[in-house]
């Protein structure tokens, strides 16, 4: 096994184990830095295993982040505008 998929199931157990504990704004900031870890570590397993296993690693990722995800396609199809519809 790769050390990039060592840390990518490392960065999996520490997503799963932060969405277990309370939080007073549902999580936004654990995702924030989830999602700043998780794209550059997206990056490396796809150099070292292939973009199969990369495809395979960011669906992984985006069913724990599946929130930001949801809000993040909304805010494409809209178009951009956000929530004002500006």
């Amino acid at each position: 096994m790769t050390p990039s998929l060592i840390c990518f199931f490392a960065w999996a157990l520490a997503a799963n184990l932060a969405a277990m504990i309370p939080s007073k704004d549902n999580h936004w900031t654990r995702a924030y830095v989830l999602i700043a870890a998780g794209i550059p570590l997206l990056g490396w397993v796809t150099y070292q295993n292939g973009p199969l296993i990369g495809i395979i690693c960011m669906a992984a990722g985006a069913s724990v982040l599946r929130w930001p995800v949801v809000y993040f396609w909304r805010w494409i199809r809209s178009g951009g505008r956000g929530k004002a519809g500006s």
